[in-house]
């Protein structure tokens, strides 16, 4: 009885996981190389509070990234465009649709002003790729068999599932990423599933 419960219990937690591969199959090799240039497009999940109440937005995206430059569209599961973002340097713009564009120094700003939460642009860059910077500084290149890490600035990540995770230079599929509430921002969970890579 007790095999047959831990049997059942596994088999539930591979189903949760996405993945039911067990770990002596998972690829060792890190991510392909970090380009500056890349476009995705896919499915994003954020859960987040907003005046204390709890808020949830799912749509699709697509993420055109090139070097100094990140163009990100927003849209609604149909398809309707609902934001637009632009992000530079200098400073971060976001345009909807019959609405003036909203300016700000930066992409943090600017989606907390405007949508509620924060978009991680700078973090997104890299994770989308299957890197990150830990806590304590250091490059980290995820792989199926190594796929977590806490950045630098709070965020948990998991890199949940892979493209083809046998590759020898395996692309995330899905990531999951989370971040307590602190002082200035709320709690916050992103899930982004990858479904195009350019």
């Amino acid at each position: 009885m007790q095999a047959k419960r831990l049997l059942a219990i596994l088999a539930i937690a591979a189903l949760l996981g996405g993945c039911a591969t067990t770990s002596a199959n998972l690829s060792q090799a890190p991510v392909a190389a970090y380009r500056d240039s890349i476009e995705l497009s896919g499915r994003l999940f954020v859960s987040y509070q907003k005046d204390g109440q709890p808020q949830n937005l799912n749509g699709n995206f697509d993420w055109v990234q090139q070097p100094g430059r990140v163009e990100v569209s927003l849209s609604s599961q149909l398809g309707t465009t609902m934001a637009r973002i632009s992000v530079t340097p200098q400073q971060a713009t976001l345009t909807q649709a019959g609405q003036q564009p909203v300016v700000a120094a930066d992409i943090d700003t600017l989606t907390a002003r405007t949508l509620g939460w924060t978009l991680p642009v700078s973090g997104l860059r890299e994770w989308m790729q299957g890197y990150a910077t830990d806590a304590g500084g250091k490059r980290f290149a995820a792989s199926p068999a190594n796929n977590t890490v806490t950045t630098k600035d709070g965020w948990r990540l998991r890199f949940v599932s892979w493209q083809d995770e046998n590759a020898a230079h395996p692309v995330p599929k899905r990531i999951d990423a989370e971040r307590s509430a602190t002082p200035t921002s709320d709690e916050l969970s992103i899930k982004i599933i990858i479904d195009q890579a350019a």
